[in-house]
């Protein structure tokens, strides 16, 4: 038999570093078989950096994966070394037929690393060979109950577990199986194949291997080890060449001497010593000298195998519901191990996997039963198995607390909570989308109770949510309706939420609103609402709503109202629209003064300065008889009269007067009454009072200095009474050079006179 455990170790020396991989530390090795032989390649992977065990798989040719062809003739297994932190991983093939020839792979994985390698087996015919020892039958008792009860010929020391259905077993070679296995698993092939004695096993595979020598003393010694029930009677027996020679028997190192338990016995040449009622305390190394040799062997006292005397039940249950698997086996506080699909379950704290033994008693507790518990659970002893299903359903899930839809307002929490029958895990949806937790969005699950929390509500929180329990077909669904009471931003109008608009131009006033629901958008002027069609009209977006004026007019000035509403609230303002434009004209002026090439005009402000205050005026002047003005100042005057000047003495004039406002320049006035220019004449000088009588004054003066272009027709002389304003004039001709006045002069004693001469 072929196996790569019997490789010498100059083979592995030789073996190039660079052909290791970062996964394998030695790979299974090409090989050949005999057709009935046995062979077991064997592949190791260093696990220092691997979190958990690598994925392993062995191929034939290409494609075929032989996991699924694991049976009586092909045996997949793997095990770890702690202490050097090996994995291994091993290939039996047991009875090899031709067609098992061919090229094989193993293939490794860990996360993102990947391995493989390839190799042959090469099936040949069997030769005649001489027969190998088979371990198990060399254990086995020869007789029970007779005299020789209790010899051994190498078979009973490895038993075969007893299993519920018999089956024709696979002749596995165990003495191939420890001599290539890994000292980590004697013990785990040790319960396996039935060897109680996992010592006297290792004794019996160290002492093989020494080469026996030629006695003198014995024709025939003590078989290398003995086996025998708890409670039964073992016999030694060695044949002396020489029978006068003196014999002892020894049991680790201390002399026996005959006794109802030590039972001594002659037969010619034979020695027989038997052991009666074995405990556990005879389990020992025995040997027995004749002169100056020795003999010696072990006794292994084995346990009866553990029997399962009532197996383990098929069971269903409920998710989370404590489920307990039951067995009693044939002896207290036996060794007995438990299977999950065939795996086995450690009896670590650590593990959910809880195992409990009172006496005869073994229970497996799973505390909270899952839905990937579902799995066929065995129990294994010495002497024989039981398995059986555990079944684990969903309960039935009942509402406690549904969902309530909710209606909250920007900035708010939302809270959405529920209450089911069970403590599962779930998941929330909003939308159909999933959701998960953040920083924003809070997820809490405490026993039966969810909880979806968002601290701060946004406009985009709307919609509809639902949380649907893992592993269940149903979900508990409910509304959240985000509102936001409606608000006006009028921060960009002026003081007193006034928009100033120019006569004539178009008014496009957009307002930014906010709200959720988007709110309804009113206008009005006055008891006026305001439609979206016409000169004035009203148009609403999601964000903003405009008024729009086509053409502005003097009368669409005043306060315009604009009203938002939705189910959160309303909130309303009033926006002055004022529109501006230049003034209406000035009055007719009026020329107050004329000079010889000048004249003083006045003229009242304008009725309507146009919204926007008066900056100044424009003069313009023409002559009478001409239809061309002319612009008499460059720089507004800012006063409501003027003195035009450089005009021509004696040509009829007319002046008119434009308004000025920030808009612009209003129409012009209505032109003047015409006006000539005329030079004045200079007042009458050296007046005196010639003569005074009680009825009379003689005044006297001389004529003026110039005379102006009108010429001179008469004095005009005026009066008045002391402390009184003068009275009318009284005309004279140029002839005249004193007048009577038309009153008495006593009774104007006190009276003082007044020339005032004008041309006439």
């Amino acid at each position: 038999v072929w196996s790569l455990g019997d490789g010498a170790p100059e083979e592995t020396e030789k073996r190039d570093d660079s052909q290791r991989s970062t996964l394998f530390v030695e790979k299974p090795q090409s090989g050949s078989v005999s057709v009935g032989g046995n062979i077991t390649f064997i592949a190791k992977v260093e696990a220092k950096d691997l979190l958990r065990k690598p994925n392993v798989k062995w191929f034939k040719g290409k494609w075929m994966d032989l996991a699924s062809k694991a049976g009586k003739h092909l045996q997949l297994k793997e095990s770890f070394e702690r202490h050097t932190k090996i994995h291994f991983v091993e290939m039996h093939i047991i009875q090899a037929k031709e067609n098992y020839a061919g090229n094989y792979r193993c293939e490794v994985s860990y996360k993102d690393k990947f391995d493989s390698c390839s190799f042959d087996l090469e099936v040949t015919e069997s030769s005649q060979a001489a027969p190998s020892i088979d371990i198990r039958s060399a254990f086995k008792r020869s007789g029970d109950g007779q005299d020789d009860a209790g010899e051994l010929d190498f078979s009973g020391l490895l038993k075969r577990r007893e299993v519920k259905q018999q089956e024709e077993e696979p002749e596995v070679d165990v003495w191939e199986l420890l001599k290539n296995a890994n000292p980590s698993e004697y013990e785990k092939i040790a319960f396996q194949y039935g060897i109680t004695d996992l010592r006297g096993m290792l004794k019996r595979l160290k002492r093989m291997r020494r080469e026996v020598k030629k006695s003198a003393a014995f024709a025939k010694g003590l078989d290398p080890a003995y086996q025998v029930d708890k409670g039964g009677k073992v016999r030694f027996m060695v044949e002396l060449a020489d029978p006068t020679v003196e014999l002892k028997w020894y049991k680790n190192g201390q002399e026996i001497r005959p006794s109802a338990k030590y039972i001594f016995e002659h037969k010619g040449n034979q020695r027989i010593l038997f052991i009666n009622n074995c405990t556990m305390t005879d389990d020992a190394r025995y040997y027995v000298t004749a002169g100056d040799e020795k003999c010696s062997t072990e006794l292994f006292v084995r346990d009866p195998p553990i029997l399962v005397t009532k197996g383990l039940e098929d069971t269903s249950t409920y998710v989370g519901e404590r489920v307990e698997l039951s067995c009693e086996v044939s002896e207290d506080d036996a060794n007995v191990k438990w299977f999950r699909n065939g795996v086995e379950l450690p009896n670590d704290p650590r593990s959910r996997y809880r195992i409990k033994v009172e006496g005869k008693k073994h229970t497996l507790i799973i505390e909270e039963a899952a839905k990937n518990d579902n799995a066929t659970y065995s129990v294994m002893t010495t002497g024989g198995q039981s398995e059986a299903k555990l079944s684990v359903d969903l309960r039935p899930l009942k509402i406690s607390l549904a969902l309530q839809d909710q209606t909250v307002r920007l900035g708010q929490e939302i809270h959405l909570k529920c209450e089911i029958s069970e403590n599962v895990e779930g998941k929330w949806y909003k939308n159909g989308q999933l959701v998960e937790a953040s920083d924003r969005v809070k997820l809490y699950h405490k026993g039966r109770i969810h909880r979806f929390v968002i601290a701060s509500a946004a406009v985009d929180d709307e919609g509809e949510y639902k949380f649907v329990p893992d592993a269940y077909n149903t979900d508990i669904p409910c509304k959240v309706h985000v509102v936001d009471p409606p608000k006006l931003h009028l921060d960009g109008l002026g003081e007193n939420n006034t928009v100033t608009v120019v006569a004539g131009s178009k008014l496009r006033l957009e307002i930014p609103i906010t709200g959720e629901p988007t709110p309804k958008v009113m206008w009005s002027k006055g008891d006026k609402m305001i439609t979206d069609s016409g000169r004035i009209r009203a148009e609403t977006y999601p964000d903003s709503s405009c008024l729009v004026i086509d053409t502005a007019e003097r009368e669409d000035s005043g306060p315009f109202r604009i009203t938002l509403k939705n189910e959160a609230g309303e909130d309303t303002a009033l926006i002055n629209i004022k529109v501006v434009d230049v003034p209406d004209p000035p009055q007719a002026p009026n020329v107050t003064e004329v000079g010889e090439d000048w004249c003083v005009m006045t003229w009242e402000p304008p009725a309507n300065d146009g919204g926007s205050p008066i900056l100044g005026y424009f003069i313009e002047r023409k002559k009478k008889q001409s239809s061309r003005w002319m612009r008499l100042n460059f720089e507004l005057c800012k006063e409501t009269t003027f003195e035009p000047k450089k005009m021509i003495e004696g040509v009829a004039y007319e002046v008119r007067v434009f308004a000025v406002n920030a808009i612009g320049i209003s129409k012009p006035s209505m032109p003047s009454k015409s006006f000539v220019p005329l030079a004045v004449t200079s007042p009458p000088t050296l007046l005196a009072v010639d003569s005074v009588t009680d009825t009379s004054v003689t005044m006297k003066w001389r004529p003026p200095d110039h005379i102006g272009a009108a010429g001179l027709d008469g004095y005009v002389v005026e009066y008045c009474f002391e402390g009184n304003g003068f009275s009318q004039g009284i005309s004279t001709d140029l002839s005249e050079e004193l007048m009577e006045p038309p009153f008495n002069l006593e009774e104007a004693e006190r009276s003082h006179l007044k020339e005032n001469l004008i041309p006439k």
